[in-house]
């Protein structure tokens, strides 16, 4: 609170102390902009690569436009959202990139959870075997997909059926079981990061709690129930949402080895907006495709890590 005080002459002023309080704010200010300006030139690179090119597809999310007719090109508001939304093969594809999300995430997390138990005791050769699992998560998604669809899928030449050979069965992957085959591949892939996260909180809990819950009797199960698997809530749930984010962008798996086919059976929904921009060449219904793929997405995750935060947070407090 500022003071006036009286001058000789019969005016006013003031003692300083907001001018004090000011200046402090204006340091204060420069301050956080000296310390936000080295994020600017990131920050300024993903909005031209990311958002610049959403606004683009919102306005060509508007447009009837297909490339096979020069100067066909004309507004058409949401009409393209309509035709999206009761497209049947758009619904199917839909429900594959879930089947494939939940599948892969699923079957991802319960192996993952096996080997980073395995991997948190003490054995000759963990250094080497901890290598082994993880050199999958490393390999070039491209590379992976190849050497799935050519070195063990393969109805001729794979390691699969020459394996299941003596037991007289002989099954063409790729054709008969297409979306269970991308996502063996995926979770092929993504098992090893799952194992990392989960490993990570293994080691992370305190091992005075389970050295005395062992002195009072507790089992090994009991212990990975009660103690083990409560404290691995928080990393089983953070691996699920971001490995459910990234493959929900995943193309290269389904390009490489199915081709979305036979049909639609094992496309996902990248892959149909692909086939939709490129193939049919119809750009306004792949945009519109592309808006409601990314706002759904949005929602989800967002709802998802929210719930995470709140998890983690809510620790944290009881800590």
């Amino acid at each position: 609170m500022s003071t006036v005080v009286s001058t000789p002459t019969g005016g006013t002023m003031s003692t300083g102390k907001p001018s004090i309080t000011s200046k402090k704010e204006q340091i204060s200010r420069a301050e956080g902009w000296r310390r936000r300006g080295p994020l600017l030139p990131a920050l300024i690179f993903l909005l031209v690569v990311t958002q610049i090119p959403f606004i683009f597809t919102l306005y060509y999310s508007t447009q009837s436009w297909n490339l096979v007719r020069p100067g066909s090109r004309h507004f058409v508001g949401l009409s393209n959202y309509v035709d999206v939304f009761g497209d049947r093969q758009f619904w199917q594809v839909t429900l594959n990139t879930v089947l494939l999300i939940v599948g892969t995430v699923l079957i991802s997390v319960v192996l993952g959870l096996l080997f980073a138990l395995l991997l948190d005791r003490k054995f000759i050769g963990r250094g080497i075997v901890r290598t082994l699992l993880i050199t999958p998560f490393l390999v070039t998604p491209v590379a992976a997909a190849l050497l799935w669809k050519t070195s063990l899928l393969s109805p001729t030449n794979g390691l699969v059926n020459w394996a299941l050979n003596p037991l007289g069965i002989h099954v063409d992957w790729l054709s008969d079981f297409p979306l269970m085959s991308v996502m063996a591949e995926l979770v092929w892939q993504w098992t090893p990061f799952m194992m990392l996260l989960i490993l990570a909180g293994l080691q992370s809990m305190p091992r005075d709690v389970q050295e005395a819950a062992r002195v009072d009797g507790a089992t090994s199960f009991r212990l990975f129930r009660e103690l083990t698997l409560p404290h691995l809530r928080r990393f089983i749930e953070l691996g699920s949402v971001l490995g459910a984010i990234y493959l929900v962008n995943t193309f290269d798996a389904v390009y490489m080895m199915t081709s979305g086919g036979p049909g639609v059976s094992s496309a996902n929904l990248p892959f149909y907006i692909y086939q939709r921009a490129f193939l049919g060449f119809d750009i306004g219904q792949a945009a519109a495709m592309g808006v409601v793929t990314v706002i759904g997405t949005i929602v989800i995750a967002t709802f998802a890590l929210r719930l995470i935060f709140k998890s983690f947070s809510g620790t944290e407090e009881a800590a």
